[in-house]
């Protein structure tokens, strides 16, 4: 059974999972799906084709399932699907999808953090465990992958790609593509190695990352364009996940990938 504050403003309409609490003054409205163990503060704002699953928490502020901010929406029902174990932190704002994409949902998945400020545009995808920090901006039709945290501020462009494992600098403009395991910053966006301390804190032995980090190596730095270097990798390495998702990456971009930085990282792993 909900725990529905006499202020807030639940529509009968929505569907509340058992233990929910509603916080006061928060707006819930009809055809709403709230998961078990949830808790909505107050002055949160929940509108119409949300589903949000179990032990999920949104903030004093936030606003999930606005109408895109996209010229192209014509009023037609669009969903925001929200995973199990996701924190939407103060005033963060997730909008709806869009027909015109051909998706018409925008999607959180499990176990995902997104900090105060954050906006999710319309039809983005973003993955299981990753991490927006305060104030990031995702465009629409963005896909942001497993595991991936975007640093404070940083602003990511429509139809982008941020690979798994990736992180990405604060402050940034992202108008490239995002690579798996890399490090990314500056600006112009770049690479600047592999993100050494998030694979070690997901498990990744020495080996692995040394794997990853020659990869890069033959892509960036030997003096090929990064198509020859992806020959390279594919004939020279052998068979690896991460070799494949690397490859797989690269040749599916349509915005092509952040260049490489000046400066060639070749700071310890072990």
């Amino acid at each position: 059974m909900a725990n529905i504050h006499p202020t807030a403003i639940v529509h009968p309409g929505a569907k509340l999972g058992a233990n929910v609490e509603i916080g006061p003054h928060a707006f819930i409205d009809d055809n709403v799906v709230i998961g078990d163990n949830c808790k909505i503060h107050p002055n949160a704002v929940i509108y119409s084709y949300v589903k949000i699953g179990n032990d999920c928490e949104v903030f004093p502020g936030a606003v999930v399932g606005a109408i895109p901010q996209d010229l192209k929406f014509d009023g037609e029902i669009t969903y925001v699907e929200i995973g199990d174990r996701v924190t939407i932190r103060e005033c963060a704002t997730i909008n709806r999808g869009t027909k015109a994409s051909g998706k018409s949902v925008t999607k959180i998945g499990n176990d995902t953090l997104i900090m105060s400020y954050v906006h999710v545009a319309h039809d983005c995808t973003v993955g299981d465990h990753c991490i927006l920090v305060s104030y990031v901006g995702i465009a629409g039709e963005t896909d942001v992958e497993d595991w991936a945290i975007i640093g404070g501020g940083t602003k990511v462009h429509q139809f982008s790609h941020i690979g798994t494992h990736a992180m990405v600098g604060g402050g940034c403009k992202v108008n490239k593509d995002i690579p798996p395991y890399s490090l990314c910053g500056r600006d112009p966006i770049c690479y600047a190695g592999v993100n050494i301390v998030g694979l070690r804190r997901r498990g990744f032995d020495s080996d692995i990352i040394r794997n990853i980090r020659d990869i890069y190596d033959t892509i960036y730095f030997q003096g090929n364009n990064i198509s020859d270097g992806c020959t390279k990798v594919e004939a020279g390495f052998p068979p690896s996940a991460e070799k494949e998702a690397i490859l797989k990456f690269i040749k599916n971009s349509k915005r092509g990938i952040a260049k490489a930085n000046d400066l060639n990282d070749k700071g310890p792993i072990d």
